[in-house]
Order: C-alpha cells, then structure tokens, then sequence
C-alpha cells in the first residue's frame, strides 16, 4: 500500500492505493495519528486506488472518526468503489462516515 497527503487549507487529504489489510492498516493508521497529532482534524480518505479492506482497515477508519471529532472535525471518504460501500454499509461503517462521489465535494465539506 502506498500512501500519499495533501494538505490544504481546511483539511487534508490521504490517499492510498493497494490493499488495507492486517499488514498494511497499522501504516494508515499512523498516518491518520500523523494528521491528528499535528493539530488537524479534518480529514478526506480517497479510497479511488483502494481495492481492498479488511475489517482491520474498518477499525483504523472508526477510531480515526472517533480522534476526529474528539478534536472537532470529521473524516470523509471520496471515491469508495461499490463493492467496498457496500461492505461499508454491512459494516455500519456508513453511518458513522460521510461519503462523498468527487474529492472537489469532499475536501469542500470542511
């Protein structure tokens, strides 16, 4: 998996691409913690070159939710393939996170 951050005024944007799975999700998580711990809490997960998750990746996008609104922000996902919203949504990940179609709507919701 690899990983790349934008930053822009009001949030940030992380995409990956490759696999989430038990090996790869502690390094999106550290990613995440890297956002939050640098004062951010605002953040869009472009999903567009994720082509799989695992209930590992779930939790990592959960407790990001969570350090983000403790800090009075959210995160968003743009980009999610069908496939993944519909194990998002098996995985009540969907009630808990925006989605988003396009990243110019996403990164415009902050």
């Amino acid at each position: 998996m690899e990983l790349q951050t934008t930053s822009y005024k009001r949030c940030d944007v992380l995409k990956a691409s490759g696999r989430i799975d038990s090996q790869t999700a502690p390094a999106l998580e550290q990613a995440f913690n890297a956002i939050v711990n640098d004062g951010k809490s605002g953040i869009v997960f472009d999903m567009s070159a994720v082509d799989f998750i695992s209930s590992r990746g779930l939790w990592v996008l959960l407790e990001t939710q969570k350090a983000c609104k403790k800090e009075g922000g959210k995160l968003v996902l743009v980009n999610v393939a069908e496939e993944m919203k519909e194990s998002l949504d098996l995985a009540g990940v969907k009630h808990f996170v925006e989605i988003y179609a396009d990243l110019i709507t996403a990164v415009g919701s902050f």
